[in-house]
């Protein structure tokens, strides 16, 4: 009886074996962006929406072509989509047609290009565009207390803008001005060694377009130790230093 039922469990223990030998894959739920590549028209973003450079723009955008020889114009195409941002002060699709246009190169170049770069812009932003570097170096000097300080007095969460279209808030991986951590960038400037307390007097000077200065808010000077100079106190010595007279 029991060598009729031999064959079939030698089988499946083959079977078996076979499938141990398989090598097992694990595979993560596909990460979400919260980024849309595709464009959908709008009354505020449509083709039909003229743009192109003011004058002064256009001669900053001439003295950037210089810098690439003819043949390789379209390499001025981050340099320009940013100097056209800053006009606009978002990407549109007009924003991207017209550079597509004024570098002779298919709008499909373009838009490659600005749905890439994260620092494009492509729906409105606030007068005041907020990023606030949340990696690790700000998180540990309490950049997300900078967030929620923000949150509570503008009364908006991240990725929103304010009803006055004044500000607008992200978070932003690195900032790059670790030392000086928590950091935020306002536009193009940079404000650095925050406090909760700190940030709302910032905000509130620049609602009232009071002069508000740039760099570290603690007082020290650009990246130096808080504590003072440790290093290069003194002036440094000048030329034959240590160099034997006869030489």
């Amino acid at each position: 009886m029991l060598a009729r039922f031999r064959p079939a469990v030698l089988a499946s223990a083959a079977a078996l074996r076979a499938t141990a030998n398989i090598r097992q894959l694990r595979t993560t739920a596909a990460a979400r962006s919260d980024a849309i590549f595709i464009h959908r028209d709008t009354p505020e973003n449509n083709p039909s929406i003229p743009f192109e450079f003011d004058a002064k723009n256009r001669d900053e955008a001439q003295r950037i072509m210089a810098k690439y020889p003819p043949q390789y114009k379209k390499a001025a195409m981050i340099p320009l989509l940013h100097l056209a941002q800053k006009q606009n002060g978002w990407t549109s699709i007009s924003v991207m047609n017209y550079i597509a246009k004024f570098l002779e190169v298919p709008p499909m170049r373009v838009y490659e290009v600005a749905t890439f770069y994260t620092m494009f812009n492509r729906s409105p932003v606030g007068k005041y565009f907020l990023q606030v570097c949340t990696t690790t170096p700000c998180q540990l000097c309490g950049s997300s207390k900078i967030v929620e300080a923000i949150e509570k007095h503008l009364g908006i969460k991240v990725g929103e803008t304010t009803s006055d279209k004044l500000f607008t808030l992200v978070e932003v991986e690195c900032a790059g001005a670790c030392i000086n951590a928590p950091v935020i960038s306002v536009n193009d400037d940079y404000f650095e060694d925050l406090t909760p307390e700190t940030t709302v007097k910032l905000l509130d000077d620049l609602k009232a377009g009071n002069p508000v200065k740039r760099g570290p808010v603690s007082g020290r000077n650009n990246c130096e130790p808080s504590g003072g100079q440790t290093t290069l106190t003194t002036p440094p010595p000048g030329p034959g230093f240590m160099v034997r007279d006869d030489l």
